[in-house]
């Protein structure tokens, strides 16, 4: 199972304690070594990172632990290959334009019999159903939308919707930002917490790495992060029910509703 991290916040923050802890999940805490990236949303602009390599050994990754690059928005993904080769070109997030904005998606599942067909305005670089999903949902959104972004309940409503519909062939985690907002999809597991005043301690639960966050912020800060399961082991976090689509705006979660689609469940094997 892939591996996702996001991050909302209200003002430019980084993300190094999170990515400590989320790194050593690409092939040191965790069995995922088929690459990882990361985009940091900066104005219209993104920073992203990728590498084929495991994260756990990845000099690119130590280079974006040690690099506080703050953002309103970070999507970062760990690969654990289903679809595709062990390549660039299939290491998630997957970035493209769309009404003058640059969109960022990364996908943690399996999707099955999942072949839509594209007009041409989306095509997919590498072999993934990952980014073929992409592709799909902003060749969707720009279908329906030809005039502009729409307001965002209405944008809601249509990821909501694609979702359900893209679910239906498989587990379909996904975080998805166009820079100003961050929308999380649980199909099967996905979680996350608010830090805001008054600040503590965290400790992460796959480096021995503790932050006093009371030294790191001040009273007005809200963060957000996501990731499919827990990074600290002190705090409390919060379970995304299976089937829901969460929007997180400023920090903190501003709309949650179901995909309209039964949750995923794994087949024992």
């Amino acid at each position: 199972m892939c591996q996702l991290l996001g991050m909302n916040c209200n003002t430019p923050t980084d993300i190094c304690f999170s990515f400590a802890g989320f790194q050593a999940r690409g092939g040191l805490t965790d069995v995922h070594g088929d690459g990882w990236g990361i985009a940091f949303f900066e104005g219209r602009g993104v920073r992203v990172f990728l590498d084929p390599k495991a994260s756990a050994h990845s000099p690119v990754a130590e280079l974006v632990r040690s690099y506080p690059i703050h953002s309103l928005n970070v999507i970062a993904h760990i690969r654990k290959a289903t679809q595709g080769f062990v390549s660039l070109e299939n290491t998630h997030p997957f970035q493209r334009e769309l009404w003058g904005r640059y969109w960022v998606f990364a996908h943690n599942g399996n999707l099955l019999d999942f072949a839509p067909v594209l007009r041409g305005d989306f095509q997919p670089v590498g072999q993934t159903d990952s980014e073929l999903a992409f592709c799909h949902l902003m060749e969707t959104l720009n279908r329906e939308f030809p005039a502009g972004e729409p307001p965002r309940v209405e944008l809601f409503a249509a990821i909501r919707r694609i979702a359900a519909d893209i679910g239906r062939h498989g587990e379909f985690n996904f975080l998805l930002s166009n820079g100003t907002c961050l929308f999380a999809h649980c199909a099967s597991r996905l979680t996350y917490i608010v830090r805001k005043a008054p600040f503590d301690e965290a400790h992460l639960k796959d480096q021995d790495i503790t932050v006093d966050f009371r030294q790191l912020t001040s009273p007005a800060d809200r963060v957000a992060i996501v990731a499919t399961t827990p990074l600290t082991d002190n705090e409390e976090w919060t379970t995304i029910p299976p089937g829901t689509l969460l929007l997180l705006e400023d920090g903190e979660p501003v709309d949650a509703g179901p995909a309209h689609t039964r949750p995923f469940i794994r087949e024992a094997v």
